[in-house]
């Protein structure tokens, strides 16, 4: 494994949070993280809650972009819903980087169902916090 890989793998493992709501990592190259939507994932109108999907795809987002070790914490954030997902779909959160600076980075997460079907958009921006000298 890389230093990147141990990294990624290091964060995710260290995140309670993402382990409650049944988050996996899938790849590590590029950061790909999966969740299987069950009745716990339902809205009140049973439908998949945004927050569970929003909750992929920012764990994905977190992750690529603190891999190359130099913390980053979210700045900016959007989420746009392109098609519905259902009890028993499995949905994939993919990381891009778009682009990054000395202090400033930018990421897309696609998220897809286990059909194809993109379901989601999302963007998100990190400052980078400069080390201490």
């Amino acid at each position: 494994m890389t230093a990147t890989t141990d990294r990624i793998v290091t964060l995710f493992s260290d995140d309670r949070y993402t382990h409650l709501i049944g988050l996996r990592l899938v790849a590590t190259d590029p950061v790909t993280v999966g969740l299987e939507i069950g009745k716990d994932h339902l809205n009140f109108h049973g439908g998949t809650h945004g927050g569970a999907l929003f909750s992929l795809a920012d764990c994905a987002f977190s992750l690529a972009a603190n891999a190359p070790g130099d913390p980053a914490v979210a700045v900016d954030t959007h989420l746009a819903f392109t098609a519905a997902v259902a009890t028993g779909d499995r949905v994939t959160a993919v990381a891009t980087e778009v682009a990054r600076g000395r202090t400033m980075a930018t990421y897309q997460v696609l998220l897809t169902r286990g059909d194809g079907r993109v379901c989601g958009l999302f963007t998100g921006t990190v400052y980078i916090i400069p080390a201490q000298s």
